[in-house]
């Protein structure tokens, strides 16, 4: 058997599991570590300016990939600095590594530099968390978190390996070494029988596709099943995608912030929900007794405690996604020949298609919907969006149609600021040749800033638009209704000029391109230049400072702002043209 560093035992491990990209920093207790990986032929390594940067980056190239994203630090506050990025990962079922060094092993528990147990503190927010006591156990302790990382409901793992364990041997051979297989459980043949014949059953049955049916690659059953069925799809937030907005059957996004119109309406009129791959996350489900009433739920998820934890289960089926839609396709094909359009599927349809919140603002300042209408002209089905947490993104969800899987991303559990410049960064990375644009707003965008010198200095050309309305407005709405019209904290300007922050010269800096507008006829013309300069972009549209968003505490009172838009449609007519229905002219 060969001996070896236990660190290059580690490095050979992460190239076998697929890891051609690391983001991290190096440091006095992990440059054990970063010596073997510089006699890696296989894996870059990308300097991050913040740890929590290069976690967040870690998991947009995990999500643009499908494979384990890998993040590198020393001990102390770089492990600390994790915790955010984990809890992302683990909220959004993210299978991300972070790889932390720790002071040595005789001085844990004795107040030593930057020792700190880093263990036990990212337990709650991992899968799993490793403390290596000994050298030997490196390979199998890497191994087991890639496995456990993929697992089930997919998620964060930590190895924290102190200084004199790094610099360990090991008896190890590569060449006899392999992956851990890891189980992807299939359905119950006598449970999804249960589930078709529910659906059968029910007069108004809709399916709801959550995050986890894009995890799973779930998208094309999803579409198989809803089209033998005629049934109506909707999304949760972390769903958006997974069927397209322009299909015939979609009906729209459910919630109580990120939603449409039709989406919400859909769903209160049926009477039974097959949910795949969902958490029922409270921004989703709003008053529990509202989302409860009058239906029955078919809950389908890979991870055994999410069944029944949040909302009452008619039927629950633990299962990957994919393999537990396929199935029900087979069964439904066995008992039935394709149904004919339903008098519901048309009453979805007629309502995606007529209930419409404005986006044709033509006011100055510039309405933030119009935004979303200029670019929903300028960009193709193939762009990709990372955001991250505000009205920005709540308008987003709102507005944006997104008909390819995985061509949506936002932090729908943990919410943290500042996550989507370096998510978008770790997705461009993954796909360099596609176009990736992070929308953001003019707070989320200072909080992991800086790596927009991450960027220049490799070349990650990401196009940043900053919806700037002066003031954290998500907390500025929420103080003007929930708390008496209080407007505390949350104004931005400053100096007796009001001055904002000029972006513009703060991607200037950086080297990056930057261009403010401020007016509707300067947005697309912005974009093209941003796109053309080969460079990372930031394009700073000025919008109206106090506009307010739809949203509400339950799916039956969403709060609208603005005018609505209720057009008649033929919806017999467009059923009989063909399976979509055609997005409008670019």
């Amino acid at each position: 058997m060969p001996r070896m560093h236990c660190m290059e035992a580690a490095v050979r491990i992460l190239e076998d599991e697929g890891v051609d990209l690391i983001f991290g920093i190096p440091g006095a207790n992990i440059n054990s570590f970063y010596r073997a990986l510089q006699t890696s032929t296989k894996i870059r390594h990308v300097t991050v300016r913040h740890e929590e940067a290069g976690s967040h980056m870690a998991e947009g190239w995990a999500r643009a990939t499908g494979n384990v994203g890998v993040c590198v630090g020393t001990s102390g506050p770089a492990g600390t600095n994790f915790i955010t990025g984990l809890y992302s990962a683990l909220s959004d079922s993210i299978p991300i590594i972070a790889i932390t060094g720790q002071h040595l092993r005789a001085f844990q528990g004795k107040e030593g530099f930057q020792a700190v147990d880093i263990h036990e503190i990212a337990r709650p927010v991992c899968k799993r968390t490793y403390y290596v006591r000994d050298a030997s156990n490196v390979p199998y302790v890497f191994r087991e978190a890639f496995r456990i990382a993929r697992e089930g409901r997919p998620g964060p793992v930590l190895i924290d390996l102190p200084i004199d364990v790094q610099q360990g041997e090991v008896d190890y051979d590569p060449a006899i070494d392999r992956r851990l297989p890891f189980l992807v459980p299939p359905p119950d043949r006598r449970q999804v029988r249960r589930a078709v014949e529910m659906i059968l059953d029910a007069k108004k049955p809709i399916l709801l596709v959550g995050g986890g049916a894009l995890l799973a690659g779930a998208s094309d059953a999803a579409v198989k099943l809803a089209e033998h069925l005629q049934l109506p799809v909707c999304n949760t937030g972390m769903g958006k995608g997974a069927v397209p907005y322009d299909h015939r059957l979609y009906a729209g996004e459910v919630g109580i912030q990120t939603m449409t119109r039709a989406g919400n309406h859909v769903f209160l009129q049926s009477d039974l929900v097959l949910a795949v791959g969902c958490r029922f996350a409270d921004r989703h489900t709003g008053k529990i007794d509202v989302y409860l009433k009058d239906r029955k739920f078919i809950h389908v998820d890979i991870e055994p405690t999410q069944i029944g934890r949040i909302i009452p289960t008619e039927l629950g089926i633990v299962s990957d996604a994919r393999l537990a839609l396929e199935a029900m396709l087979e069964v439904a094909r066995e008992m039935m020949p394709a149904k004919a359009p339903t008098a519901f599927a048309q009453e979805a349809l007629r309502a995606k298609l007529s209930m419409h919140r404005r986006w044709d603002h033509d006011a100055v300042p510039i309405k933030p919907q119009r935004v979303f209408k200029e670019m929903h002209e300028f960009f193709d089905d193939d762009t990709y969006y990372v955001t991250c947490i505000g009205l920005y993104q709540i308008w987003s969800g709102q507005f944006q149609r997104i008909n390819k899987p995985g061509h949506y991303h936002y932090c729908g559990g943990a919410g943290p600021l500042g996550w989507d410049l370096p998510a978008a960064m770790g997705f461009k990375l993954a796909k360099p040749l596609a176009t990736v644009v992070n929308i953001t707003g003019d707070y989320s965008i200072q909080f992991c800033g800086e790596e927009m010198a991450t960027a220049v200095e490799y070349d990650i050309p990401v196009l940043v638009v900053i919806i700037n309305n002066g003031n954290l407005s998500l907390i500025r709405q929420n103080q003007k209704y929930a708390h008496n019209n209080l407007r505390l904290g949350v104004d931005l300007w400053y100096g007796g000029e009001k001055k904002l922050v000029d972006f513009v010269a703060w991607a200037q800096a950086y080297g990056a391109w930057g261009e403010r507008v401020v007016a509707i006829e300067q947005i697309k013309p912005a974009l093209r230049r941003a796109l053309a300069s080969g460079k990372p972009a930031i394009v700073d549209i000025m919008v109206d400072p106090d506009e307010d968003c739809a949203m509400g505490q339950s799916l039956e009172a969403i709060r609208e702002f603005d005018a609505v838009v209720d057009l008649p449609v033929d919806t017999e007519a467009v059923f009989k043209q063909r399976a979509v229905v055609g997005a409008p002219s670019r």
